[in-house]
């Protein structure tokens, strides 16, 4: 089997993307690092390694998204009987959520039983992108959103910089943010130090992957394409 295709078979990257890692050096084959096209290797017999860890074939993986509503628990089971996260995913496979969203925010949220996939998407040091929509009293200034962006104190340690803008006014706000961490109630945490306590709070976007028009409760298997770009976003940042 060519080692591109033996990546993309590993879960690694798509096809092209691992001939590109192969090309900067970062595979290697029985401690050789290849960077040749088409060396190929055999299923059992040789050791391929990607950037120093070890490669296998996966078993069989899925990747789901979930637009979450209000009022759901993100866990696989709750001891209260609530509706959780996997009571509206239909399918045969055990799967858990990745990473998790408030009871009280709606929005995008990743289901899988992929566990590198998770960790991939959950490790602070990968810092990927998550796009809020939050709704709030009143309209923060410029110096609020400089304060915000540089980044606030909440819970005795500083969060990293974010971003936020400022997407319709009126008597309410509706704020566009973006953060790379994964803090219990960040958002709402920040927006409370800058005196603008979140009314309403959305999920739009994960790294690349955007809500687009998934209703509330709805879910769909996340392309191979979708997982790719979300795996690369996280090992290159």
């Amino acid at each position: 089997m060519r080692l591109q295709k033996y990546l993309a078979h590993c879960g690694v990257a798509s096809r092209r993307r691992s001939e590109e890692l192969i090309q900067k050096g970062l595979v290697a084959v029985n401690g050789k690092v290849i960077t040749e096209m088409g060396y190929k290797v055999t299923l059992g017999r040789d050791e391929v390694t990607f950037m120093g860890s070890i490669v296998m074939p996966e078993d069989q993986h899925v990747y789901i998204m979930l637009n979450k509503p209000e009022g759901v628990i993100t866990s696989s089971d709750d001891q209260f009987n609530r509706k959780t996260v996997i009571d509206y995913v239909a399918t045969s496979y055990r799967i858990y959520p990745v990473g998790r969203l408030d009871y009280d925010t709606s929005g995008l949220i990743f289901l899988t039983n992929d566990g590198s996939f998770a960790n991939q998407m959950m490790h602070p040091k990968h810092k990927i992108p998550k796009t809020y929509h939050a709704l709030v009293k009143g309209k923060p200034n410029s110096e609020d959103i400089e304060a915000f962006e540089r980044g606030l104190l909440i819970d005795g340690s500083y969060t990293y910089p974010a971003t936020m803008k400022i997407l319709k006014e009126d008597d309410f706000c509706l704020l566009e943010i973006i953060i790379s961490e994964g803090r219990n109630r960040q958002v709402r945490k920040m927006c409370d130090a800058i005196g603008y306590p979140v009314c309403q709070l959305k999920r739009v976007a994960v790294g690349n992957i955007l809500l687009g028009t998934l209703q509330e409760g709805e879910w769909r298997y996340l392309t191979e394409e979708e997982v790719w770009k979300l795996k690369e976003q996280s090992i290159f940042k």
